[in-house]
């Protein structure tokens, strides 16, 4: 192992030799070229942390959003209950009960699709903070 970090050394060693012996113009295209491949990355960066803090915002939004749905679900379904324990056996009434299901049944599906959402955006966030941490 000693040997192998010797020879790394050497070889880095002889590119910095090569660099001294560079003629000034090479160098300062290198040091160039160095510094736009830094700004990239730091734009790269900074794009990146912006997306991140976008969704992350966003998934926030979307977890408030489900929780008040959720409990908004849980009430329909509790007045639901009620209204047909209040009207069993009361044909008339089976129109509102059949609506108060169909909201019941449409504010359900609102959930479920939120809570794709809610995965697919942290899903994509933590690829976003994989190729924040690669770069």
């Amino acid at each position: 192992e000693v040997q192998k970090l010797n020879q790394q050394l050497e070889e880095k060693n002889g590119e910095m030799q090569q660099m001294i012996n560079q003629p000034p113009y090479e160098k300062e295209r290198e040091i160039l070229r160095l510094q736009k491949t830094l700004a990239e990355r730091e734009k790269a960066q900074a794009t990146s942390d912006v997306l991140c803090r976008s969704l992350t915002d966003e998934t926030h939004q979307l977890q408030r959003k489900l929780a008040s749905t959720a409990e908004m679900c849980q009430h329909l379904a509790k007045c639901l209950e009620e209204k047909q324990r209040k009207e069993k056996g009361n044909s008339d009434d089976q129109i509102p009960t059949e609506r108060s299901n169909q909201v019941f049944l449409q504010l359900l599906y609102n959930e479920t699709s939120l809570q794709a959402l809610i995965c697919n955006l942290q899903e994509e966030n933590r690829m976003l903070k994989q190729k924040v941490a690669h770069v």
